[in-house]
């Protein structure tokens, strides 16, 4: 009798129990809050349109993982008038360190969707809008996407964003689980001389493929001997830096290879990827290749190759910086010793044509640039008088 009594006692306990752990709370499903058509920049930066408070302008604002707030550039709130508040703190880039001020409590219009109480802190990005031709306003980052799930498609270039919740993810591509601060890092193995890994920040702000730490470099020794490398230049914050450029033979993340990378190294002085914590960024001239799903709430990020997986990268080396000045095409850095030094380019120089085109575009001019190796002609105005100069565009794949 004690043993039936026994056997109906545990019937009882494991029918409740399971009743118990099928009434356990769950997210709410997530929801599509907003979809809106996105541009893209060379290296692949996303720029998108939204206005702040009650401007009746549209602004420009790059989307960036790489970026740990929220920003707008100081012309352009001057320009809006919007009251500023002095702080003590410092971001840094790249290329320096700065004290910044803030803009607190303001309203993000999206298409669809209003984001409340953002601080946004100030910057210059004058020199960016001279890189890009396209004014860019402001920079949306952790303090944005920490709200959301934010889907990305380079496919149709479209965003949609997404409540924090369950997320039915498409079939086929990759789960990553990137450890956070307010930037996602995640592991990735290189391979040239030999194979090395890492983890890296996960920066959709970066128009390059990788960009690595020379320490990191230097400590891993992972570059196959006799391999080519080429001065360079990079915009960033605190402005230019001088970098060196190379290929290395495969990059993989995730289940994903691919070979024959360009790479960027740098002289990391202000520690921004805090080596050896971290090996360097992983670009958007690379991130773009996938379709990708952001949900900083749940610490995931979720890619699959897209159409774009295995475009060409851009192995061509001018070694000239072109920005757009008062509405002109210049010629304002040229590495020495490189193609566009040999052709004869002087700084100021203004560019007419490349290859009979002559859309005076910066961004067609730089594809132009990056899809050219071999011979070009370009048409220029040096103090008002045209010139024709040929250069011989370098591939870096090659000594």
């Amino acid at each position: 009798m004690k043993k039936a009594y026994l056997m109906i006692l545990s019937f009882v306990l494991f029918v409740f129990g399971n009743l118990y752990a099928q009434e356990e709370f769950v997210q709410e499903q997530a929801k599509l809050l907003t979809r809106f058509p996105f541009a893209q920049l060379n290296g692949g930066i996303v720029v998108l349109k939204a206005k702040v408070d009650n401007c009746v302008d549209s602004l420009n604002f790059v989307l960036d993982t790489g970026s740990g707030g929220i920003s707008l550039d100081s012309t352009t709130v001057a320009e809006l008038g919007f009251p500023i508040s002095k702080s003590n703190r410092t971001i840094r880039g790249i290329a320096g360190l700065k004290l910044v001020d803030f803009a607190f409590n303001h309203t993000l219009h999206l298409k669809g969707l209003d984001v409340e109480h953002l601080d946004f802190h100030i910057n210059d990005y004058e020199l960016l809008s001279s890189v890009y031709g396209v004014r860019i306003d402001g920079v949306i980052g952790f303090s944005f996407l920490r709200r959301y799930i934010v889907k990305l498609s380079y496919d149709d270039m479209m965003i949609e964003v997404y409540s924090p919740g369950l997320f039915k993810y498409p079939r086929g591509g990759f789960m990553l689980h990137p450890d956070f601060s307010n930037l996602p890092m995640y592991p990735a193995s290189i391979t040239d001389g030999r194979n090395v890994n890492n983890r890296f920040i996960f920066d959709t702000g970066a128009g390059l493929c990788f960009l690595l730490s020379k320490d990191f470099v230097d400590d891993s020794a992972f570059l196959k001997k006799g391999r080519a490398i080429y001065t360079t230049q990079a915009e960033g914050l605190g402005g230019k830096k001088v970098m060196s450029l190379t290929v290395v033979k495969e990059i993989k993340i995730g289940p994903y290879k691919f070979k024959q990378v360009p790479v960027h190294i740098f002289d990391d002085e202000f520690n921004v990827t805090s080596y050896p914590i971290l090996g360097g960024i992983i670009g958007n001239d690379l991130l773009r290749r996938f379709n990708l799903i952001l949900n900083y709430p749940d610490q995931r990020i979720h890619i699959k190759a897209n159409s774009h997986a295995y475009e060409n990268f851009d192995y061509a080396y001018t070694g000239l910086g072109i920005y757009q000045v008062d509405s002109e095409i210049k010629v304002i850095d040229i590495i020495p010793g490189s193609p566009g030094d040999l052709a004869g380019f002087k700084s100021g120089d203004v560019i007419f044509s490349i290859e009979n085109n002559i859309s005076r575009n910066i961004q067609a001019y730089k594809n132009l640039f990056q899809n050219s190796i071999g011979k070009i002609k370009v048409v220029i105005f040096r103090d008002k008088e045209p010139m024709i100069l040929t250069m011989v565009v370098k591939d870096i794949r090659k000594k």
